[in-house]
């Protein structure tokens, strides 16, 4: 029979490795792809150099189709900045076996479009779990808008249509709080009567307990381990429900959900 004094060392052992898993997260999740005046991803090429500085080939996954573009010309237009980094970019839809292409990708790419699309494509080929379960394996993931959208617990905080229907509004939750990309502030002076992108989340919180980051266009979350830290030039609005919404400054680090 084995000793409590035993037992209790493989827990230690067992705990240990789970805290270790759970610190291996690299990802940055971006407000948006691109920023005014600037070229596509531009602003984010010094990170996306060291997020991907250990692998020549990124997995893209163009199922969120802004527009409407197909997968082929989405992955070309995504490619440009990747050839400036001397990687190649290749698109999932490429794959006979997706899932086995995300087991064995070295870095993961999931550009914006319609989140709900992307959310409805990523369950029809079951890939949500094998993707949730690389990213918590230490897999290097850039998201842009929606595929930063389902880096939250769910995408009930996208800003897009509901073209279409996922099975689920359950996302990756791969952090502890839901995203709402393009984040907008209220216009001063403006006429339109229609509800603000702060009261679409207080709305939100009605429903829901889930706290809300709202990134601005040039803002990202960098996620290393456990460490999640707002990079950019701009702060982030802060929504939980039943407080008053609150600025994080860059660099603010969101160790307290």
């Amino acid at each position: 029979m084995f000793s409590y004094y035993y037992l209790n060392a493989v827990a230690k052992v067992l705990l240990n490795l789970v805290f270790s898993y759970s610190r291996m997260k690299n990802l940055l999740i971006a407000s948006t792809s691109t920023v005014y005046g600037s070229g596509y991803l531009h602003y984010l090429l010094k990170e996306l150099v060291m997020l991907f500085s250990e692998t020549d080939e990124v997995l893209f996954i163009p199922f969120a189709r802004p527009g409407g573009i197909t997968h082929d010309v989405y992955t070309e237009k995504a490619s440009s900045i990747f050839e400036q980094m001397g990687k190649r970019l290749k698109g999932i839809h490429t794959f006979d076996d997706p899932v086995k292409a995300i087991n064995e990708a070295k870095g993961i790419f999931t550009g914006g479009g319609n989140t709900f699309l992307l959310v409805k494509m990523l369950y029809q080929h079951n890939l949500m779990q094998p993707l949730r379960t690389a990213i918590f394996d230490g897999l290097p993931y850039l998201g842009t808008s929606a595929g930063s959208n389902i880096c939250g617990v769910t995408m009930q905080t996208t800003n897009d249509m509901p073209i279409v229907y996922p099975p689920s509004f359950k996302t990756l939750g791969v952090v502890p709080f839901n995203i709402n990309p393009h984040y907008l502030d209220p216009l001063e002076g403006s006429t339109h009567m229609g509800e603000t992108r702060e009261k679409r989340i207080e709305e939100f919180h009605t429903q829901n307990n889930i706290p809300v980051i709202g990134l601005r266009e040039g803002s990202w979350l960098e996620v290393k381990g456990d460490a999640i830290t707002l990079k950019g030039i701009h702060t982030a609005r802060v929504f939980e429900a039943e407080k008053t919404a609150i600025e994080a400054e860059s660099g603010t680090q969101f160790d307290y959900f």
